[in-house]
């Protein structure tokens, strides 16, 4: 169906941070299937966990229980701050998981009718009709009204903005049930949380006794130069969600809960294809060679090599670039909003430059490369996207 619009290539195979397309050109991958590709292309470990997983076991669905999403559970539980999770295939799914969770909490622990979920302005949650009422961002609703009903939405790290949120609400005996909210906006613009709003919110939902949900879709499994993005915050959520890097490439989601906020029961929820022994391998594997690799220092490092480069290109073209912003592996090229230069015009003229970005929003350039990037890579990511620059202006 026509639901993209694909920019001009056609990507062939990959190895590292690198990509060719059916001419043998090869291109510097900074998107990382949309940051999924944790280990980069055609990985070694994971080709190998995954060919023997294959010869092996690939799914039975969760009527029996199975050893590699158990193993796979552990090592999370042992990793965050969750007691227990739920598998699914996608950050969409993991996101409906966590509002059905979030509902069921309103209704049986504080005997809510009809909970309400508060989220930013800006923010995404997905595709699928519950999560994209969640997200904050209107263009995404435009076509598929009437949305769910059931969330409010207030200013990101925006304190006031969410207490008039909510003493609105509770003029009108509304009754909010929790908060769902990224520690870092991805396809918002690349904005980290602040750490003071934060631990305001975090304060505020322990004294509601409303839950606090992370969608760590994007910032999840290393991705900020920390394992979890709310670890950056220094503080916990009841509840986060996961995807994206999870899997190195391969489909997977889950739903990670503390005991206190974990009240689904046998029948309350399910899927197929969750956390079956193919996709809990590539998990694990991902999970395995972070740890391993010490790649979070690299995140952290190559990083801050980044961060540094892009500011060397804001100050050669300070007409035109506003700031950069981001964490770790996360980062954001902020266009003026007073110029007609867009993110897809950069993006377009960096393909001529055989480099791969993706936009965040109509005004941010997003880099996501692969977790394993080398200083080398960085350097050469800086100069590409520089050299589009040059011919944009």
């Amino acid at each position: 169906m026509g639901t993209y619009t694909r920019y001009p290539l056609r990507i062939t195979k990959g190895k590292g941070c690198w990509v060719w397309d059916q001419n043998n050109q090869k291109y510097l991958d900074a998107v990382a299937g949309i940051a999924t590709c944790s280990l980069g292309h055609s990985n070694r470990a994971i080709a190998s966990a995954l060919t023997k997983q294959l010869k092996k076991l690939q799914h039975i669905s969760n009527l029996y229980s199975i050893p590699e999403q158990e193993e796979l559970g552990q090592w999370l539980v042992q990793n965050s701050c969750a007691d227990s999770i739920f598998f699914c295939n996608s950050g969409a799914e993991a996101n409906e998981a966590a509002i059905k969770l979030a509902r069921k909490y309103g209704h049986t622990k504080l005997g809510i009718k009809e909970p309400i979920i508060l989220s930013a302005e800006e923010s995404f949650h997905g595709r699928t009709l519950a999560a994209v009422s969640a997200t904050g961002q209107p263009k995404y609703h435009s076509g598929f009204e009437p949305v769910v009903e059931g969330f409010k939405f207030f200013k990101y790290n925006n304190w006031e903005s969410f207490i008039k949120l909510f003493a609105e609400l509770e003029e009108r005996s509304s009754d909010v049930v929790a908060v769902l909210i990224e520690p870092i906006q991805g396809e918002g613009g690349v904005r980290p949380g602040d750490k003071t709003f934060f631990k305001h919110l975090k304060s505020f939902c322990k004294e509601k006794k409303i839950l606090l949900i992370f969608d760590e879709v994007q910032s999840g499994m290393g991705r900020t130069g920390y394992l979890w993005g709310y670890q950056s915050l220094e503080i916990e959520p009841d509840i986060f969600t996961l995807a994206k890097g999870l899997g190195g490439g391969h489909a997977i989601g889950a739903l990670l809960a503390k005991k206190s906020a974990d009240i689904f029961t046998p029948g309350d929820h399910a899927s197929t294809f969750g956390g079956n022994p193919f996709a809990c391998r590539a998990g694990l594997t991902v999970a395995k060679e972070i740890q391993k690799r010490n790649i979070l220092n690299n995140v952290k490092q190559r990083g801050d090599e980044l961060k540094k480069g892009l500011s060397r290109i804001k100050q050669q073209f300070p007409n035109q670039i506003q700031e950069i912003r981001g964490l770790g592996l996360m980062q954001g090229l902020v266009i003026k909003e007073d110029l007609l230069l867009t993110s897809q015009e950069v993006i377009s003229a960096a393909i001529e430059k055989k480099l791969l970005l993706v936009p965040a929003g109509s005004k941010v350039v997003r880099m996501v490369p692969p977790l394993i990037i080398k200083k080398q890579e960085i350097y050469e990511l800086v100069k590409r996207l520089q050299e589009a620059f040059k011919v944009l202006v």
